[in-house]
């Protein structure tokens, strides 16, 4: 028996037809299957329709932009992006949309409701669209390909930022200086005004700071946005669901596997526009990019000494402060430095991490192996500004120079002769300290 209460006879009309046909509208079965892919509908008109997916066909065209649809109905739902007009309201807080899919999804959000449920680790989404990308990361399917270098995507806007690498296409624009990005959210943290939140503003000197609503109930720093205090928490849970399914090192950033993964790959994604260089790291590109413009923006408040680089500056006031927190375990040498410290535990180690893909040669230092490959290229780029004559590594233009300069840094302690070169003043020590004994 059929309980269906139509409004208008053209409705109870059509429901009617629907119940004499093949397909069971009440009983859930389905009795008509795509030959394609075997998806069973229960209305034969849905059979008719459906194919179009598979065939690419798209017989209803928007008259405004042109884009194109394979249902009719899909046609008239677009339209109402162009018309604005909005038939769904959400009774709760009378937001409106133009879609009816839109407001169930939308309810959602007040109601708790999370329908679509992971079958793989019970997690719970309140869209479906959701639970379909999350899945992704379990089967590790990544259906969107970029075309200029086939780099693969689980989700489509990820695919949409990663082309204007290529594209140089910069959507977000500051509406004070017109500063371009390619990223909104690069675009929100240069304004430093987060979507919604007023700065706060020193009284003294007028300078702006963002305002950080988010803390940490461990350690009380502060946050602008919810999904930074969320990343770092795991410094403190130990947390790392990143691993990277080459060598299984595990993150506990996301971005940060992304960059590890370009050392197995050899991805090299950011380009100087100057000179061509490409870098694996932005913060690469950017910091080479003060060598053309020489700008050096970082200064040390005791020396007004300038750099090009952050961390230089951070390494550069270790001086006057004679902080050296970092401590070899094994012979109690420290350091000032976390990568000195980092680089001297492989001389109790041995580790040499870094190979010459020419000879093989391994090396503990990554500069050493950068220096060695010289060898193999020949590449001499160092320059002197006097004479032209170029060199493969720096500390020979450095000592070359003082043949211009007539520096002599290094002095004997007993006779006080001076060197251009330390080499050639430990050579003279052995000489002048059997002469005075």
């Amino acid at each position: 028996m059929c309980f269906y209460q139509g409004s208008l006879n053209e409705k109870l009309h059509g429901h009617s037809l629907e119940c004499r046909s093949s397909c069971d509208v009440h009983s859930g079965e389905h009795f008509c299957a795509c030959d394609v892919c075997n998806k069973a509908v229960s209305r034969q008109s849905n059979l008719i329709k459906h194919p179009r997916i598979h065939n690419d066909k798209h017989l209803y065209t928007c008259g405004r932009c042109n884009k194109t649809f394979s249902r009719c109905s899909n046609l008239r739902r677009h339209e109402r992006i162009h018309s604005g007009k909005c038939l769904y309201t959400c009774d709760v807080c009378n937001k409106m949309f133009s879609h009816q899919a839109s407001l169930i999804r939308h309810q959602h959000i007040h109601n708790g409701d999370h329908p679509y449920v992971c079958d793989v680790c019970n997690k719970a989404f309140n869209r479906r669209g959701n639970l379909i990308t999350h899945q992704r990361t379990h089967s590790g399917e990544h259906p969107y390909t970029c075309g200029g270098c086939n780099k693969t995507f689980s989700r489509p806007s990820h695919l949409v930022t990663h082309q204007r690498i290529h594209s140089g296409e910069r959507p977000y624009t500051c509406s004070v200086c017109n500063k371009m990005f390619s990223h909104q959210a690069n675009l929100i943290q240069h304004q430093h005004i987060p979507s919604g939140e007023s700065p706060y503003v020193c009284d003294v000197c007028k300078k702006a700071f963002i305002q950080r609503p988010y803390t940490c109930d461990v350690c009380n720093k502060a946050f602008s946005h919810h999904s930074n205090l969320k990343r770092h928490q795991h410094i403190h849970s130990g947390k790392r669901p990143y691993t990277c399914d080459v060598c299984n090192k595990a993150f506990s950033q996301s971005n940060h596997l992304i960059t590890h993964q370009r050392t197995h790959s050899g991805e090299r994604p950011y380009t100087c526009g100057v000179c061509n260089k490409m870098f694996s790291h932005q913060n690469s590109l950017i910091r080479h990019q003060h060598i053309h413009s020489g700008e050096h923006p970082y200064v040390c408040d005791v020396c007004n000494k300038a750099f090009s680089q952050r961390n230089n500056l951070t390494k550069h006031q270790s001086i006057h402060s004679g902080e050296h927190p970092y401590t070899c375990d094994v012979c109690k040498k420290a350091f000032n430095q976390k990568g000195y410290l980092i680089s001297h535990l492989r001389i109790h180690s041995g580790e040499r991490p870094y190979t010459c893909d020419v000879c093989k040669k391994a090396f503990s230092h990554h500069c050493s192996l950068i220096n060695h490959k010289r060898i193999h290229t020949d590449e001499r780029p160092y320059t002197c500004d006097v004479c032209k004559k170029a060199f493969k590594l720096k500390g020979y233009l450095i000592t070359h120079q003082r043949t211009h300069s007539g520096e002599r840094p290094y002095t004997c302690d007993v006779c006080k002769k001076a060197f251009r070169k330390k080499i050639s003043l430990t050579r003279h020590q052995h000489t002048c300290c059997d002469e005075h004994p």
